[in-house]
């Protein structure tokens, strides 16, 4: 069979190709390969810059036909290093016999062709094009995408803010909250993990074989590698270089951002499951597109797909991120070749996540507020004012004003306002305080 959405074993490239094809510039084969030799390009450029003596006569009128090689880079120039990979059987090595093809088309160059990748292990490479695409991803897709979550949980909290609600703690009827209120909780605890995700550095190896610039060193003993490499990956990549590495990055500030994204994801559970919630507690109803089918069954059903869509989708993104976080950091050694396949998937929970996001969003935007089913809710629910009457009693030094409210709220099966201001007139208290109590309601026993 042909790839294609149909035929494609993962849904990510199946069922949700349309909504994850933007991370295809990012973590496709292609986009590797693109990244890995954006990378090569820019090294050489940085040792003509240095520069070397041998590159001393290099023209620096051909550096921006050097960068066009990346910058046009095309699926054709990909399909071509795939080819040369069926000989090399090394996919970097590939790469950098193309970018020495790319110099004897340009012309000129071929006294300059055995600097392309000078010195460095196919790691150098890979240990800054992947956190390269990854730090790409999630400035350019992630965060703007993540952003309208909370900006529409925002505006949410702004327009529900007065909305008195009853809450469920231990799945029971509690002390009467605000939905905007709740809607704010999930803002602040997004804000949050996106503040410390954005914290960590995107780290990247480079330094040779084992980590030590041993060529490099031996070939040009009197330059500076370290603060070359420095340069080159923080200046020039805008990643964060590693000091002190094996062959391989240690992958310890990417378990970080794994973890991090964990938690921003377990945040997106939690709300999906409230969403769910409030949904099959009709205090919220949803939007109905014509044509659209909740049930082949049951034609009266609208159920909340998008928020279960998200939770299995984060849910499988959750594991991709523990695995990627709990395995990058361990190679025996100076290098085993485990963390090279794992890498491979890195878009996977990436893409998850994504395909989450947007069935969050989605979800959010069918919601219709049911105030009245939120208001019969509060008044079928009396008893959760007497957490507010035993406190004024206690400040009033009211003997055992927990007990009796105990007393009143468990024996009786029906407490509702009129049970309420029975017992509030037979407590031996001023008229003052008994009006003070009889004011308290479930709509505005809200707090603060």
């Amino acid at each position: 069979m042909e790839l294609n959405s149909l035929t494609a074993i993962s849904p990510i490239d199946g069922r949700y190709r349309n909504t994850t094809a933007q991370l295809a510039a990012y973590f496709s084969e292609y986009a590797l390969i693109k990244y890995r030799v954006y990378v090569e390009i820019e090294y050489f450029i940085a040792l003509c810059e240095h520069p070397l003596p041998q590159l001393s006569t290099f023209d620096k009128n051909a550096t921006e036909k050097l960068r066009d090689i990346y910058r046009n880079f095309t699926e054709a120039d990909a399909a071509s290093i795939k080819e040369i990979e069926k000989t090399t059987n090394h996919d970097v090595k590939a790469v950098e016999y193309f970018i020495k093809k790319q110099f004897d088309v340009l012309g000129g160059l071929e006294d300059y062709k055995e600097f392309i990748h000078f010195g460095l292990t196919s790691q150098d490479i890979n240990n800054t094009a992947i956190p390269l695409t990854f730090k790409l991803a999630l400035t350019e897709v992630y965060y703007p995408e993540i952003t309208k979550l909370i900006e529409q949980l925002k505006s949410f909290a702004t327009e529900w803010d007065a909305i008195p609600m009853l809450a469920h703690t231990h799945g029971q009827p509690a002390s009467p909250t605000r939905l905007g209120k709740e809607i704010s909780v999930f803002v602040e605890r997004l804000q949050n993990q996106l503040a410390l995700l954005k914290t960590v550095p995107y780290s990247a190896k480079f330094g040779g074989a084992t980590g030590n610039f041993n060529a490099h060193h031996v070939a040009y003993p009197k330059i500076d590698w370290k603060e070359f490499g420095n340069q080159f990956v923080d200046d020039i990549l805008g990643l964060k270089r590693s000091q002190f590495t094996t062959q391989i990055e240690h992958y310890d500030n990417f378990a970080a951002q794994c973890d991090a994204l964990k938690r921003i994801n377990n945040i997106l559970i939690d709300l999906d499951r409230d969403m769910w919630t409030y949904i099959s507690m009709n205090f919220f109803k949803q939007k109905i597109k014509a044509g659209e089918i909740g049930s082949s069954a049951m034609p009266h059903k609208v159920n909340p797909i998008d928020f279960e869509n998200s939770e299995g989708n984060l849910g499988i993104a959750n594991a991709l991120f523990e695995h990627l976080a709990a395995k990058l950091p361990i190679s025996r050694l100076q290098r085993d070749l485990t963390d090279s396949t794992v890498l491979r998937n890195i878009g996977v929970p990436i893409a998850h996540t994504l395909i989450a996001i947007k069935s969050t969003v989605k979800g959010l935007n069918k919601l219709l507020l049911n105030e009245a089913a939120i208001n019969a809710s509060l008044e079928a629910n009396w008893a959760v004012v007497a957490e507010a009457i035993q406190t004024i009693l206690r400040r009033e030094a009211y003997p055992n004003p927990y007990e009796a409210l105990k007393e009143l709220t468990r024996t009786n099966t029906q407490v509702n306002a009129q049970t309420i201001a029975e017992f509030v007139d037979g407590l031996q208290v001023n008229d003052s305080v008994k009006n003070e109590i009889k004011a308290i309601t479930p709509q505005n026993y809200t707090g603060i």
